[in-house]
This record gives C-alpha cells, structure tokens and sequence, in this order.
C-alpha cells in the first residue's frame, strides 16, 4: 500500500525537496500545502498518512495548525512530524505534549528524510 504524506511548509523550496525526494527515494504519494489553513483542509479530505508540519508560518504557525489537527475529529489521529529549523524557541517535549510524533530538523538531508520518518512511526523501512 503507498504511503501517502502531507508536506505543510510556506516554503516553497523546502516543499519540492521533500516532495521530490519522498517520492523517489519511497516512491510515497506526496501532497504539499502552504499554509497552516490549506494543509487543515488538504488533510481532511485526503487523510493522508502522516503530516510534515513546519513550525515557522506567517499567519497560522505549526503550533497551531498542530493543535487544530489534533482537535479536529476528521484529523486528530494522522500522525504529525513537526520540521523545526535549529534554535527553535519551543522544546521537543512541548511538541510531543500537544501530539507531535517526532521532530525533523531543518535543513534535513533529502536523502534521509523517508528513513526518518519510516522510524519515527515504526514504518518498515526499506
């Protein structure tokens, strides 16, 4: 069964890479939102697989877009990995507390990135 996961990040850039290197090195469907609202959308109807959820976003931030999701019936059991770049002013714990399940530092290698997110939610990795 292909994996199917949301990419939440404004960036624009940091979208393709996941995108493009999820779906070659794990042949996953890949969706990409760019905001906190578009991907809470994108979420409930395609209840995709898990979620990569940037932290930093104009409007609504991951924090919040963390917390709708797992408030919302239709997406409080997708599994959410937060994308934090280094330095970030909010604590892994505190991430894990509102439901997260792992955190990816930014920049993450493309490379690793399928592998790391296999492991943080007991995917075989393959």
């Amino acid at each position: 069964m292909m994996k199917q996961v949301l990419v939440i990040d404004d960036e624009e850039d940091i979208r393709e890479i996941a995108k493009v290197s999820l779906q070659i090195s794990k042949q996953w469907q890949v969706l990409t939102a760019s905001s906190g609202e578009e991907g809470l959308a994108i979420a409930a109807k395609a209840q995709p697989d898990v979620i990569l959820l940037d932290v930093v976003m104009p409007d609504m931030d991951g924090l919040t877009t963390l917390q709708t999701l797992k408030q919302t019936p239709a997406t409080q059991f997708i599994p959410v990995i937060m994308l934090t770049a280094a330095g970030s002013m909010i604590s892994d714990q505190k991430y894990a507390e509102l439901g997260a399940e792992a955190i990816v530092s930014k920049p993450f290698d493309p490379g690793l990135l399928g592998d790391q997110i296999a492991t943080a939610l007991d995917w075989p990795v393959e």
